[in-house]
């Protein structure tokens, strides 16, 4: 089962959206100089439907985005939890970042409105580094993704 050690509104994580970031634990990625080394333990509050719908109650009119972040050790749980908010709130986006070099595919695409994949090597830097090997991809209208990580560089 999946679970989250903690969550917060942020700005930078999705261009354009108003993202609750929900910080999935047990991270197998383990990435070498890892911001967040705490999400290597299986840790914390089971992310169930009736947490979602928490999260919605308290943020909703806030946020136009939830970014699940992690969740790779469970692929079908993040698809479970992404087709949960898209069936009952329509209006949210769904985002994930995975720390994998390539998506999965256990992991089912339709489900998500935003994909990041990309461990998290230090020199190479995060998104806002034009060095960076992290990737975020959009879906479009026709259910394609693409890449959408220059916008981080533009000033």
């Amino acid at each position: 089962m999946l679970k989250y050690v903690n969550s917060g509104i942020v700005f930078q994580e999705i261009p354009d959206e108003v993202t609750l970031s929900v910080n999935i634990s047990n991270c197998p990625c383990r990435c070498p100089g890892c911001h967040s080394p705490y999400l290597w333990a299986d840790t914390g509050t089971p992310l169930t439907d009736d947490v979602i719908d928490s999260f919605v109650k308290d943020y909703g009119n806030d946020i136009t985005c939830i970014a699940l972040m992690g969740g790779d050790a469970e692929p079908e749980s993040i698809n479970l939890i992404a087709h949960y908010i898209h069936q009952h709130y329509p209006q949210l986006k769904v985002a994930w970042y995975s720390g994998r070099t390539r998506i999965v595919s256990e992991i089912n695409r339709i489900e998500f409105d935003y994909i990041k994949i990309g461990p998290y090597i230090r020199h190479l830097g995060g998104l806002k580094e034009k060095t960076t090997n992290q990737r975020l991809y959009k879906k479009m209208a026709d259910n394609t993704f693409t890449d959408i990580t220059a916008r981080f560089w533009e000033k």
